[in-house]
């Protein structure tokens, strides 16, 4: 099968079926591939933030089994906890959707597919190059050819595309991997459980415990990784703070997880350029996860949005209109964000101190939001008001301390094959 479009998007999560919905919707002739059968389950906490859920809006869908979640709970290795609460913004509503993958990503691809994009079976392996930094066509393990103008790649963290282009440097990534399960359980509110891995020593990561449909709770924890991209085994932990978690009271002592699964994450803009010739990275591709709580699907619908309208707006100069408008739209909390992740990853003593004083009763009831608009990276947007004020000087600080770690980086050559 040979084929050319307008676009070509490669991997159908919420970040490739929104920006195929966008165009689709506005006359462009799309492909939409991905190497998995619809629908399918993903490893992720289920949960999408104000920013997504605003997408959606504007997008005019409603997903199905989609339960609504404001405040959240961020309980710190003594117990304590402290409720973050959650803002109307000028930009965004005050809530977020708790909804399976299963059943997000299915509605997203459908809606793209009832707008007129063609869906495509492939795994992506090979790229055709066309000179000076551009792709004409991928190439599936099959051999199907998919050519199109530009190529929307939002193939996750390890990004075959990505990899094939040369837009990816693993060492220059920001790491993690996390893993969940679905438990039995009545979640009022989801948690945001922070851990001390020994005493006084904080575990580089979180785990949490998010309210589900059907009574099944999504239960998780993820870990940084910084740079290095090692292999790590996460179900002890998992154990663990299950375990912990019925000790407390939020499950049942006798819960046990059904099956576990997990994925990569790459965070903080970190390990490549947003664009670079005809290609454009969107999501966990561009490695847009926050750093700091984990939330993927939110900027993956934002920068899949911001995808299509680039190419909507003249394919030839697509990529480095979407680099400014990915800068523009992450750049100031992302690069602060990652720069007080390795910090806290560096210094685990020091940042067990910091959590337990964000809990701590006399403080918690100070900070709490600005707590929580900073640490979901909401401060561009929000409506003024004390905690917005602050939340926006910690995100000018932490900029300041990042420096110029976040600029975009130029991409190596263009490869031509590989095996992803």
């Amino acid at each position: 099968m040979s084929a050319r479009f307008d676009a070509v998007v490669v991997g159908a999560g919420p970040a490739g079926s929104t920006a195929a919905l966008v165009l689709a919707r506005s006359g462009a002739r799309v492909a939409l591939a991905d190497k998995a059968a619809f629908p399918r389950a993903k490893a992720c906490g289920d949960l999408v933030g104000p920013r997504g859920v605003q997408v959606l809006a504007d997008l005019g869908l409603q997903v199905p089994d989609a339960g609504q979640g404001s405040d959240l709970l961020a309980v710190g290795p003594s117990g304590q906890r402290s409720r973050l609460p959650a803002f109307t913004g000028r930009t965004y509503p005050g809530h977020g959707i708790i909804v399976p993958r299963l059943a997000l990503d299915h509605a997203l691809r459908e809606a793209a597919l009832a707008a007129g994009a063609v869906p495509v079976r492939a795994r992506i392996t090979a790229v055709e190059a066309a000179g000076r930094g551009r792709v004409d066509a991928v190439i599936s393990s099959d051999g199907q050819r998919l050519a199109g103008q530009v190529v929307i790649a939002a193939d996750g963290a390890l990004s075959p595309v990505a990899r094939l282009t040369g837009m990816l440097d693993p060492q220059a990534a920001l790491w993690g991997f996390a893993i969940r399960a679905y438990v039995p359980a009545e979640v009022p509110l989801p948690l945001l459980v922070l851990l001390d891995a020994s005493p006084w020593r904080i575990y580089p990561g979180y785990g949490w415990l998010f309210p589900g449909a059907d009574g099944q709770a999504n239960v998780g924890i993820g870990v940084g990784l910084g740079s290095c991209r090692r292999q790590v085994s996460l179900r002890g932990d998992l154990a663990r703070l299950v375990a912990l978690l019925g000790l407390r009271g939020d499950l049942s002592g006798d819960a046990r997880p059904g099956p576990v699964m997990g994925g990569w994450l790459r965070m903080g803009g970190t390990g490549t350029p947003s664009a670079a010739g005809n290609v454009l990275l969107a999501g966990d591709a561009a490695g847009l996860i926050n750093p700091l709580q984990g939330e993927g699907i939110g900027p993956a619908m934002v920068s899949a949005r911001l995808a299509a309208e680039a190419v909507l707006a003249g394919p030839a100069r697509a990529a480095p209109a979407y680099a400014e408008a990915i800068e523009a739209a992450f750049g100031p909390y992302m690069a602060g964000a990652s720069a007080l992740q390795k910090t806290l990853l560096r210094r685990p003593r020091a940042a067990s101190a910091v959590v337990r004083l964000l809990t701590a009763p006399a403080v918690r009831r100070v900070v709490a939001g600005t707590w929580s608009i900073y640490w979901n990276g909401l401060a561009d947007g929000a409506c003024p008001r004390p905690s917005a004020w602050t939340a926006r000087a910690v995100q000018a600080l932490a900029v300041r301390l990042a420096g110029d770690t976040w600029a975009l980086r130029p991409s190596r050559p263009l490869s031509a094959e590989g095996d992803a």
